[in-house]
């Protein structure tokens, strides 16, 4: 079973044999200084964003490897059952989110307690994992406009619907 270690300035995520081929990585290496939120998810689904892009995905089994979405991509190491530690990275780290399952809830907390004490700059204002972004918000902003700006988007268009009857001459 994968497991996360701190060795020296970085975050490792540590794969099995087994879990090495599934992802076609050897480790998973972000430094501490990109770590923003740790948090511990009991339902291991919960850990699941986007589209699987490379790995194994096996329903009901695993899900091992790379998944993408609008925020970046993801690496996860899941088994259903099992809770997981969820590690979201600041826009610098190669992932936005590490998930690893841990055998029990008690040493996902375990695991995520010593991630606290070795990251130095962690977002505390919230004990929540934050949302993604859905298409159609970072598709119309504006460069530079704050989410909730609404006072230069232009107006959408009424939208009418007509029902066309067509003539058979």
């Amino acid at each position: 079973m994968a497991r996360t270690a701190v060795d020296g300035d970085d975050l490792v995520v540590v794969l099995t044999w087994r879990e090495r081929l599934a992802a076609r990585r050897r480790e998973v290496r972000v430094p501490l200084a990109a770590v923003s939120r740790v948090t511990v998810e009991p339902d291991w689904w919960r850990a699941l964003r986007g589209d699987p892009a490379r790995g194994v995905w096996i329903p009901g089994s695993r899900c091992i490897g790379t998944r993408v979405h609008l925020g970046g991509p993801d690496f996860v190491v899941l088994r259903p059952g099992r809770p997981a530690v969820c590690v979201e990275l600041r826009p610098s780290a190669p992932f936005r989110l590490l998930a690893v399952c841990a055998p029990s809830r008690t040493e996902a907390e375990a695991r995520a307690r010593s991630l606290v004490r070795a990251a130095p700059r962690l977002d505390t204002s919230t004990p929540c994992r934050q949302p993604l972004p859905v298409r159609e918000e970072v598709s119309a902003r504006a460069p530079g406009e704050l989410p909730g700006d609404d006072s230069r988007r232009p107006a959408l268009p009424e939208c009418r619907s007509r029902v066309r009857r067509h003539r058979r001459a």
